[in-house]
């Protein structure tokens, strides 16, 4: 390639950069250019907890009723930001507690001082939650309404040969600039730049690091304790977050325990710098480069943090109560930082029984992250990873994903207390869904009831792997159906890793039996709706009901549009379709007079009744039409390999219906109706 090609192509890639941004994301400037940007603007300065409370409500929020419930969807949790990545479904109410805590420690109120612990089963979203939040600071870092700022010392450094030549030395916490301005001296100055009615100062009146205080110290002894003369060595900058860089965002797991010690946390000695100081209790002979140093600032995350070493376990004691750490050789210094670690239900429970961590337990705000348990937002994290876009080559039959997470949130499910209500019964219920003589309130009770509710079942984890399985197996042919994922799933528990309980693995397996009973009374539907799908003929029937009806509830009688004559209402319609939906003969004048009461309502606001807003009726008036018209397709001799040509035209048509309205392919609507036409047969065969 020739030398100017190159140079095209450099020229090309360099177009893409943002040159205004990339300025203003590397500012630097003067102690007294930044006294002006806290003057202007005193939220520079906020703590770490004030800032991430900040960042999340940054991304908005909205209200909603659940079960007479008002609770809040934060947005920052759906990671509209990155695509939904990490986007976070169905916990809302954990989540709206750990942003109140947030918001507690922001003003002040105590929470600041403590460890926040995320406690879950495996593959409840813990790690993710963790992740999405030092994600969401890096990036709230990077816009103007989240600008932070730290600085460095230029110093004079004398060469071996006599030449003095500058030194650049970041403040390797990352402090906030107006720990510059000596403690006595704050209340005044403070009172002019960032005022109290403005809610945001120096946090917990903070001291430099031990590294910064010792330049300042040199500094002023060479000027003289001229304060001016000493910050013409300060250069403030931009403080841009970064996990990868390892700014402002610290992560930290356990490995053995041999191999790791306390200074991971607090920083070490420079044993190299030794020799150039003349002593290791010198701070610029110490790396300031620990977990905790680094994540001055911003967040630090601590990786099943109960697995932790005792020893380590004793530094987040000061850490989260007094904000202060003590590296090796130095006094203790103070850090700004939201401290937030994750840990499962056994480690919990060896903390809760070991005696010697109440100090531990007393300085922890457990939130509990437990596993979904509404269907619909099961759902969606198999739609994030199994879908149109992801999967290439294969179709995922409609009901499959539904089915897998059907059961996962069965797994997770108490049984009810009342005799009444099955556990499939009550996930409809919990999924919005109305039975009858169930009420709002009969939620609420069920929910209060189940204590351990969504801390125990099938993770999302073991569903996405059988999901891949059954992608990648060679059954599919093009497409997968739930009953391919269902068998997976259940072949998996013989080696599932958390189950050693065999009265446990029986439960799940009559689980999945429970959810394939579902999913043949939710295919029969489908195809009963594809072959009744004639909307003339189902607005022909549903007026003729309504007729019925009106006349019913009005005692008056019916005219005959064929041959003109006044009739009865006709009984047996009215009763052929209300049957349908099991509404039994002494509550049959009640849903009539709903019905026609729904009817006049719409009447006083101007608008017309349709059958499709009453889903209750819609399906009783297909089943009908159903009933009318089976006979014509003869489903049962789908299963027979010779089909006449007028048969085969109507199937055909229905298999039209279920892609078209249903997203089956030829494959699956093939499959489903050869599925279904079997169970008629088995149900002809019985009678």
């Amino acid at each position: 390639m020739k030398d100017a090609e190159k140079g095209s192509w450099v020229s090309r890639i360099a177009a893409f950069q943002d040159v205004k941004t990339y300025a203003e994301l590397n500012w630097d400037g003067s102690f007294e250019d930044y006294l002006e940007i806290v003057r202007k603007n005193p939220k520079v300065t906020r703590t770490a907890f004030q800032r991430i409370y900040d960042m999340i409500l940054s991304h908005g929020k909205s209200e909603y009723i659940d079960n007479k419930k008002k609770l809040t969807r934060y947005h920052f949790f759906s990671d509209e930001r990155f695509g939904g990545r990490d986007a976070i479904f169905g916990l809302d109410v954990p989540l709206m507690k750990l942003v109140n805590v947030f918001k507690s420690a922001a003003q002040g109120y105590g929470t600041e001082k403590r460890v926040i612990l995320l406690h879950g089963p495996v593959g409840s979203s813990k790690s993710t939650i963790a992740r999405l939040l030092k994600k969401g600071m890096e990036e709230y870092s990077k816009v103007p309404e989240g600008a932070a700022y730290t600085f460095s010392w230029l110093t004079d450094k004398k060469q071996p040969d006599g030449t003095v030549t500058k030194e650049k030395m970041k403040c390797p916490m990352n402090e906030e600039p107006l720990n510059l301005i000596p403690r006595e001296w704050r209340p005044k100055i403070l009172a002019e730049l960032s005022p109290p009615e403005s809610g945001y100062t120096i946090p917990n009146g903070c001291e430099l690091c031990p590294a910064c205080r010792f330049v300042f110290k040199e500094l002023m002894t060479e000027y003289k304790g001229d304060f001016a003369q000493v910050m013409n060595h300060v250069h403030v900058n931009r403080l841009i977050f970064s996990e990868k860089d390892r700014v402002g965002i610290g992560t930290f797991q356990p490995k053995d325990e041999k191999n790791q010690d306390s200074t991971e946390l607090t920083g070490d000695i420079n044993y190299r710098k030794i020799a150039e100081y003349g002593s290791d209790s010198d701070p610029r002979a110490f790396n300031f480069d620990g977990e905790f140093n680094i994540a001055n600032r911003g967040i630090i995350e601590f990786v099943e943090v109960l697995k932790l070493d005792v020893a380590f376990l004793y530094d987040l004691l000061g850490a989260s109560q007094e904000h202060k750490i003590k590296p090796k050789k130095f006094p203790q210094t103070d850090i700004d930082e939201v401290i937030i670690g994750h840990t499962n239900e056994p480690e919990y429970k060896k903390l809760e029984s070991n005696e010697f961590m109440e100090a531990l337990r007393d300085r922890t705000v457990k939130i509990d992250i437990p596993y979904i348990t509404k269907l619909t937002e099961e759902v969606k994290i198999y739609e994030k990873d199994f879908n149109s876009r992801a999967i290439k080559g294969k179709h995922i039959a409609p009901h499959t994903l539904e089915m897998a997470a059907m059961w996962a949130v069965l797994t997770r499910l108490e049984e009810p207390k009342k005799h009444n209500l099955s556990l499939l019964q009550k996930l409809k219920l919990y999924n919005g869904k109305t039975l009858p003589n169930f009420t709002e309130d009969n939620i609420k009770e069920l929910r209060k009831e189940s204590v351990r509710e969504g801390l125990e079942g099938i993770s999302a984890r073991y569903i996405q792997d059988k999901i891949s399985n059954a992608l990648v197996s060679d059954k599919g042919e093009g497409c997968i159906n739930p009953f391919m994922v269902l068998n997976e799933l259940e072949a998996g528990l013989k080696t599932h890793s958390l189950i050693n309980n065999e009265d446990a693995r029986k439960r799940m397996k009559e689980l999945l039996t429970t959810v394939k009973q579902e999913y043949e009374d939710i295919v029969k539907n489908e195809v009963q709706r594809a072959i009744s799908a004639d909307e003339d003929a189902i607005g022909k029937l549903c007026g003729n009901y309504i007729d019925n009806i009106k006349a019913f509830t009005q005692k008056e009688k019916v005219r005959n549009k064929y041959t003109g004559i006044y009739e009865v209402p006709d009984e047996r319609l009215m009763r052929s379709i209300e049957e349908k939906i099991d509404i039994p003969e002494s509550r049959k004048d009640d849903f009539r007079g709903e019905i026609m009461n729904y009817i006049g309502a719409l009447a006083v606001e101007g608008k017309t009744f349709n059958y499709r807003t009453n889903e209750r009726l819609h399906k009783a008036l297909e089943l009908k039409l159903f009933e009318d018209q089976k006979d014509s397709i003869k489903l049962k001799n789908l299963v027979s390999s010779v089909v006449d040509k007028e048969t085969q035209e109507k199937i055909d048509l229905v298999k039209d219906r279920m892609m078209k309205n249903y997203g089956y392919c030829e494959i699956c609507s093939t499959d489903v109706l050869n599925f279904v036409a079997s169970i008629f047969a088995r149900g002809d065969a019985k009678e």
